[in-house]
């Protein structure tokens, strides 16, 4: 059965292109060949591919620069080098660099194919996907090309017990995604647990975590087992950890090197096999320069960094979310409104999403709410939008608003003389006047600016 993944084919020879290319496709891939790294790096985030073949000597970028740039994109991505007898240190070299693998020219298929398994497999595909591979991201709803490269990471870092720090804006799906990287986890038949740092007292805090003991403080009439314990063999995600006050830091380090908990009031401690996904919206650099966080608290949390796109860098996202929303949403609402106005769309794409998608999901609930009609028009979406201003102006407005600056700035150089304005902007007087009407501009009030 043909598997559904994208090899990114990369020579100038235009024959040994065409002849890999068959049997990429042969073997079932989806295979873009193109004849030099430029137009691949061009395309590499239209095509989205899982594995990248590319020849080490080309003209022009050369197969590792190419390798570099993929790199800085994508660190996932695997990426094979294929190279002559007289290239092979320069493969060895590249290998200790990073990349998967070399094949010398010329090569069997079958070693190519066998390659081309062994990166798929490495980097967290699959030929054939298990139950849980297919299930992990159901909940995450984007076609951005940033996201897909998101989900990727997770998927390769999965299966490890490495401490995992989520960062990105309030609003982005900083838990969606934590959720995510459970379900694709071993641990994925055991418990996720989830607390917010920032949203309880420091004095149950503590408790809340690691749990205490009958009569330890005022209140406690009975044992309390704490978040590690209950997360014991699954999944802690330590959302707001920014947040968290620095004495509780040092506790929490002390958990996480001894991998046990001792509950507030106990003299014992209980051994946890937790894993920890840390979230936050707030710069812990900074935080730890204003020694707000603890460097060493940093670095074990920090062992994989995954950073969350706001959603106004992934805008094609907008309308998939939207529908989603509205669909969901008109389910449990029991109402028949079946989607956007092209207009209402085109202005929640244009939006500025300060809040992301948690935003959009209030805007459309709301429009959902008022709406009486089967479509949502533009006049309720930009109701809901509250007045936000377009972070994406129409053409249109763009055009405006650059021409009545420019007048301005002309009528203040020239302090108001119209003649000498319409010199400058290379247009006859009368065309000028019309421009100044046109923008309800007085030549005279720059000629008073001037005086004063």
């Amino acid at each position: 059965m043909p598997t559904p993944y994208k090899i990114l084919l990369v020579d100038d020879d235009l024959e040994i292109l065409r002849l890999i290319s068959i049997r990429l496709t042969g073997a079932g891939y989806q295979v873009t060949a193109l004849d030099s790294a430029e137009k691949a790096l061009a395309s590499l985030q239209r095509t989205r591919p899982n594995v990248v073949v590319t020849d080490l000597k080309m003209n022009g970028m050369s197969g590792m620069a190419l390798f570099d740039a993929v790199q800085t994109i994508n660190p996932a991505l695997p990426v094979i080098v294929l190279t002559a007898h007289a290239t092979v240190p320069d493969a060895v070299e590249a290998t200790k660099r990073g990349v998967f693998g070399y094949l010398t020219k010329p090569f069997d298929s079958k070693e190519l194919l066998a390659h081309v398994e062994r990166a798929l497999k490495a980097s967290g595909n699959s030929a054939v996907p298990t139950e849980a591979t297919a299930d992990w991201r159901k909940d995450i709803v984007t076609r951005s090309a940033r996201m897909e490269d998101l989900l990727s990471q997770i998927l390769l870092v999965a299966d490890s017990d490495a401490s995992v720090l989520i960062q990105g804006e309030s609003g982005t799906g900083k838990e969606m995604l934590a959720k995510a990287l459970h379900k694709a986890s071993r641990r994925r038949e055991r418990a996720f647990v989830a607390i917010n740092c920032g949203a309880i007292p420091e004095a149950l805090l503590e408790s809340e975590l690691f749990g205490h003991t009958k009569g330890s403080f005022t209140g406690a009439t009975r044992d309390h087992q704490g978040l590690f314990v209950a997360a014991n063999g699954g999944t802690l995600l330590l959302d707001e950890i920014g947040d968290m006050p620095l004495a509780l830091q040092v506790k929490l380090l002390r958990v996480l090197q001894d991998r046990a908990v001792r509950p507030v009031g106990s003299t014992q401690t209980q051994a946890v096999d937790v894993r920890i996904i840390s979230a936050t919206h707030r710069n812990l650099e900074q935080h730890m320069a204003n020694g707000q966080f603890r460097e060493d608290l940093f670095y074990r949390l920090n062992v994989v960094s995954l950073v969350v796109p706001p959603l106004a860098e992934r805008r094609e996202d907008v309308p998939l979310l939207a529908t989603f929303f509205l669909n969901k949403l008109a389910m449990r609402y029991r109402k028949q409104v079946t989607g956007f106005a092209p207009e209402a769309m085109d202005a929640l794409v244009s939006a500025a999403w300060p809040g992301n998608v948690r935003q959009l999901l209030n805007v459309v609930e709301q429009s959902l709410a008022l709406s009486t009609t089967p479509i949502v028009p533009l006049t309720l979406v930009h109701k809901c939008l509250q007045g936000e201003h377009e972070a994406i102006p129409s053409f249109e407005d763009a055009r405006r608003h650059f021409e009545r600056e420019y007048l301005i700035q002309v009528l203040k150089i020239t302090n108001g003389n119209v003649t000498h304005a319409a010199r400058l902007a290379r247009r006859n007087r009368t065309e000028f006047y019309k421009l100044l009407q046109r923008n309800q501009l007085d030549p005279g009030s720059f000629k008073a600016e001037a005086h004063a």
